[in-house]
């Protein structure tokens, strides 16, 4: 594409490395068949393609976005199936980004949406605040969950969380490996039985989780909203946090275990583009973040009985991180049949806040998901993503269990609280 921006923009970094993306797009429209909302819509404005033109417009021109270019570009998933379907390299995640920042800073949206991105990027980027949340929307849930807009699909995601009983980590060994845990925010709230599995798991392999103390949010509520400043601010604190334990006793690596937090831990670098010292402590960071996966070696171990688990590879495992699976290989190797979704390369419509603020087309794709889950007749499903599964649970769906779960489970842990008594 040809571009046409003045030349003193050009000193921004962030909108430098958009304009580089727009001029490597040949509209070739390749990215429309791996793009959910065009799939689902057949609205060329909802794809990848179509977005791309609305976006240049915007940042070229630098003023007040257009209404139709917001309601767009707010349709997007960030998915970032485009990105890894390109043939031309185009990053799509960089260009969203910068015209969401764009966006936030210079259109004001009515008063109910403002009010509901607020309360995701305050509150539920504040573990304490997020749990208080959580609590009460239970507490509320008989009026909570019949609430309209975000406010009622908060409450209804609160109220069909699973309860489970914390259970204490395995001691592990004199001279155990030691690896930093980021617990973030919203799992903590609504599944900290995650972690206390994962921790289970990697203690049976010599290994010894430090919660990284006063770490929090990792930023991504606040990223995808298009508040940079506030993501660079969560950002910094868990660097920091990450600084003083590495500080005290060296750690060999840090882990989250949800992968939409992940994928954006990895990106820290490129969020102080703008910023060469905090660059460089991002980039040390990022470069120390590691995955169930590659800490846990696969073990065997037996099911009561032979379970088929679908696993639902979350966006941010396949286009985000670009990794192979993340505790995919555990399972098999624990004795369970797992298989693949049918059309698994499309998003659930979780997305991060994207179930709160456009549930309309959330709920959409994920009929379809579980949809083509049925096909399967499964016993259960696996991701390792908070938002894939807290959006895909429900009386309509089999269990949604993160692998940890099962893989602790058939190691000696407790039965997860979404997996029925098998007895």
């Amino acid at each position: 594409m040809r571009t046409n921006f003045a030349s003193d923009m050009l000193c921004d970094p962030f909108l430098a490395e958009a304009e580089r993306n727009l001029r490597a797009c040949v509209h070739c429209g390749i990215c429309t068949a791996t793009c959910p909302t065009y799939v689902l819509l057949g609205d060329e404005r909802d794809s990848p393609r179509g977005r791309i033109v609305m976006m240049q417009q915007m940042l070229e021109d630098g003023g007040t976005p257009a209404a139709e270019t917001v309601h767009h570009v707010d349709r997007c998933l960030s998915c970032l199936g485009c990105r890894t379907a390109c043939p031309s390299g185009v990053d799509y995640a960089r260009l969203v980004d910068t015209a969401r920042v764009h966006i936030e800073t210079r259109y004001r949206r009515p008063w109910r949406a403002r009010l509901a991105r607020a309360f995701i990027a305050r509150v539920l980027s504040r573990p304490d605040l997020a749990r208080a949340a959580v609590m009460l929307a239970r507490i509320l849930a008989p009026v909570a969950t019949k609430l309209p807009g975000a406010l009622g699909k908060m409450a209804r995601i609160a109220a069909k969380a699973p309860r489970q009983k914390g259970r204490n980590a395995v001691p592990a060994p004199a001279g155990a490996r030691r690896i930093a845990l980021l617990t973030g925010c919203v799992q903590p709230a609504l599944a900290p039985q995650i972690d206390e599995a994962v921790a289970r798991i990697l203690s049976r392999r010599n290994i010894v989780l430090i919660p990284l103390e006063g770490a929090g949010c990792c930023g991504a509520l606040s990223n995808h909203l298009g508040r940079r400043e506030e993501a660079k601010i969560l950002a910094k604190r868990a660097i920091a946090a990450f600084e003083r334990a590495n500080l005290q006793a060296p750690v060999d690596a840090v882990l989250i275990s949800a992968t939409g937090c992940a994928a954006h831990l990895k990106d820290y670098p490129h969020l102080f583009s703008d910023d060469p010292a905090w660059k460089k402590r991002a980039s040390a960071f990022a470069d120390m973040i590691s995955d169930f996966s590659s800490a846990a070696e696969p073990r065997a171990a037996q099911p009561p009985r032979r379970l088929k688990i679908a696993y639902q590879a979350p966006c941010s495992l396949q286009h985000g991180l670009r990794h192979p699976g993340f505790g995919e290989a555990q399972l098999r190797a624990a004795g369970f049949d797992v298989t693949d979704i049918p059309e698994g390369h499309l998003c659930c419509g979780s997305a991060g806040s994207y179930s709160i603020l456009e549930p309309d087309i959330a709920n959409a794709l994920r009929a379809r998901k579980l949809g083509n889950i049925a096909l399967l007749d499964v016993d259960a499903v696996a991701s390792p993503n908070i938002g894939c599964l807290m959006h895909l649970t429900g009386a309509d769906a089999p269990p949604i269990i993160h692998p940890a779960e099962l893989i602790d489970w058939v190691e000696g842990g407790p039965r997860p609280a979404a997996m029925p008594d098998l007895k």
